[in-house]
């Protein structure tokens, strides 16, 4: 169904909903689209073709609903899939929209929030393997050392709704410690996904003083609103009727009990079907 100009907004399954919800809040005004590709989540572990391909079909449907600029609130998507759609996909077939990321946007103020220039970032295998934070980040800040940390049991515990009961405080401990190990200098600690601020209060208490934890969903959302201001042209074309629309490759019901969570509201999904 075609709503009209909308925002699309992506992710692999709930994480990006936490994204969703800071880009709602700052811009309430605009037509937006979600859309998680829950029947195939969860994008980590799975190879680059398959993330390109997964991720291409998932842009291609939302442009098909009216969504002229698409951003994708998945750190698997924007480090394996973002550059190839840029670069070979929109000159060709798209010439006239645009998709947008979360690790640019993170990689051009992170080197501010650490006094010791040493950060870690803590993300999924597939974050993490692709090195795109470490080469994003040296793009703006050269003399900033970057350590990195795979959590992979990180994404189960919260989609299970487990990642704030005692249980979890074992692969919290695990991940963060081992983190930190690297370098005793860290003193800023990135969440490269967009389900991790969700472990938040759990890392808050764990984590030692002087070290700072930066999550994503209010530097896409501030992003996000300075790109529209400085494109006219693509902020025209969306409708400002504060509608959102939910959609889900998987189960509504399964999807709806659990984006709740992420969103912090609750929402109605519709089923998509990928016909590309």
């Amino acid at each position: 169904m075609n709503i009209g100009q909308s925002i699309g907004v992506f992710d692999s399954g709930y994480g990006g909903l936490t994204v969703f919800k800071s880009i709602v809040e700052k811009l309430p005004q605009y037509n937006y689209i979600y859309l998680g590709d829950n029947a195939r989540a969860p994008y980590g572990d799975h190879s680059y073709e398959t993330i390109y391909q997964y991720t291409l079909e998932c842009v291609e449907w939302l442009f098909a609903q009216g969504c002229p600029l698409v951003i994708l609130a998945c750190n698997t998507a924007s480090a394996k899939a973002l550059r190839s759609i840029q670069q070979k996909v929109l000159p060709l077939k798209y010439p006239n929209h645009r998709v947008l990321g979360v690790i640019r946007p993170t990689a051009e103020i992170v080197g501010d929030f650490s006094t010791h220039k040493t950060i870690g970032v803590m993300g999924t295998r597939g974050t993490v393997n692709s090195l795109s934070y470490p080469m994003e980040i040296a793009k703006f800040f050269p003399e900033v050392k970057v350590l990195q940390q795979s959590c992979p049991m990180w994404v189960p515990l919260i989609e299970n709704n487990e990642h704030l009961n005692p249980g979890a405080d074992y692969f919290v401990k695990k991940y963060l410690e081992e983190l930190l190990a690297q370098d005793a200098d860290i003193d800023c600690i990135l969440l490269a996904c967009t389900h991790y601020p969700l472990m938040i209060p759990k890392l808050q208490a764990l984590l030692p003083e002087g070290i700072r934890l930066l999550g994503q969903t209010d530097i896409v959302a501030d992003s996000l609103d300075a790109y529209l201001k400085k494109h006219p042209e693509i902020a025209v074309k969306i409708a400002k009727d504060g509608m959102r629309h939910f959609y889900t490759s998987g189960d509504t019901e399964v999807f709806d009990k659990h984006a709740s969570i992420f969103f912090g509201a609750e929402i109605s999904s519709e089923q998509m079907h990928l016909q590309i």
